[in-house]
């Protein structure tokens, strides 16, 4: 089993809200920075939002501004991507993804481990 487990997507409607958990099994989750991308049909992976151990926000993605927050749990080893008033271009497959260091990076390449993808699904 993956030590990175998303959870939280569905079908909702324009303007609607989902939260997406990532739990990430395993010690040291504290000492971990944890980004979400996500990917949208014949598109690339792209990355959303990712937040180091220090708290701190790392954003790549314009249209998540304002309308997307992170925030992790160390305790349940949680991270959490709060998304509000979704639109139909946020329709994708969203990923957590775990780096093994404490501070953010925005290329997928350099993260350590996956989830599987959690669909997300907004209708106009």
């Amino acid at each position: 089993q993956s030590p990175v487990v998303e959870s939280g997507g569905g079908l909702v409607q324009t303007g609607g809200s989902l939260r997406l958990s990532c739990v990430v099994s395993g010690s040291n989750f504290e000492d971990y920075a944890i980004g979400w991308f996500r990917q949208g049909p014949g598109k690339e992976r792209e990355a959303v939002l990712c937040i180091s151990t220090s708290g701190r926000i790392t954003t790549d993605e314009d249209s998540a501004r304002g309308r997307f927050t992170i925030s992790r749990d160390n305790v349940k080893n949680t991270v959490f991507l709060q998304m509000n008033n979704l639109k139909p271009d946020d329709t994708a497959v969203y990923y957590c993804a775990v780096l093994r260091q404490g501070y953010c990076a925005m290329f997928r390449y350099e993260y350590d481990y996956w989830g599987q993808g959690t669909q997300v699904t907004v209708s106009p």
